[in-house]
């Protein structure tokens, strides 16, 4: 909402080129309580002032010479880039009017001045104005919010894959159905199973320990999380390599089941020393 003072304070130009016309509006507005008013008698000096100032309201007269109020609205469209004139046009002429409106004005003034509609048009208008101008500030402070945020969840998202970097050898995602979506991380080379049939891995040269696989399966098929579960497969030779995964199950915002997403990392090494340290 607009307050009583807000409209008040607002600042308001007086373009005509008739003093008795500027001294009538001054005194009307100075009356009315308004405490910042300009005026000037010059229409080739309106855009410098409006440049300068960006006054809320423009009270301007159409028939001035040298340079009529039409040709100064057409000048104030290379001002005023957020497309809104508020300009407020004083006539004599009634076929004046419809033309001002679609050359950019806001409202109009009759001339004569009945000064009851002339206060009540200036502060209609100004209250407009002064909305217009709360919810463009509004806009780009949201606009700014937003660009923030993005900027944290893209650092928060760097720290977070710095951090699965340091802390484990891949970061894992399936969907519903158990096929891999996402995956950050050397995953598929340290495994040597392509993409789209990482969760089988049949074929290989490798033999996977079934029993502990279908223990993890099991897991999942219960939407349980599981923290550091290791398996293990083996290879021809006899040489077996060790995997330490945790994961835990994701669900939409209508506790629909969506997938699983964790971690990885090969814990061979670890392993074998450990058992190579009890020996």
């Amino acid at each position: 909402m607009i307050t009583e003072q807000e409209i008040l304070n607002a600042s308001i130009l007086i373009v005509d080129d008739q003093q008795s016309n500027v001294q009538l509006l001054v005194e009307m507005l100075r009356e009315a309580g308004y405490k910042s008013t300009t005026s000037t008698m010059d229409p080739h000096a309106v855009c410098a002032l409006y440049r300068d100032n960006h006054y809320d309201l423009i009270l301007l007269d159409l028939l001035m010479p040298g340079m009529d109020g039409f040709q100064v609205m057409e000048a104030l469209k290379d001002v005023e880039t957020g497309g809104y004139l508020p300009v407020l046009v004083l006539t004599a002429e009634p076929g004046h009017k419809i033309r001002a409106l679609a050359s950019g004005a806001k409202d109009f003034i009759a001339k004569p001045f009945d000064l009851f509609e002339v206060k009540t048009r200036i502060r209609n208008m100004l209250e407009v104005r002064l909305l217009y101008k709360k919810l463009d500030n509004y806009n780009k402070q949201l606009e700014q919010t937003v660009q923030q945020r993005t900027a944290e969840l893209r650092e928060s998202e760097a720290r977070f894959k710095r951090l699965t970097e340091l802390s484990c050898d891949w970061y894992w995602e399936q969907d519903e159905n158990g096929k891999f979506i996402n995956v950050y991380g050397p995953a598929m080379e340290m495994l040597g199973l392509p993409l789209d049939t990482a969760v089988e891995g049949g074929g290989q040269a490798w033999r996977w320990n079934e029993d502990e696989r279908r223990k993890l399966a099991a897991n999942m098929a219960m939407r349980k999380p599981f923290l550091d579960f290791v398996y293990s497969r083996t290879y021809p030779d006899g040489k077996q390599q060790y995997f330490m995964v945790s994961g835990e199950p994701m669900f939409d915002a209508s506790g629909g089941f969506t997938g699983y997403r964790g971690i990885g990392k090969d814990v061979t090494a670890t392993i074998y020393a450990r058992v190579k340290a009890q020996q």
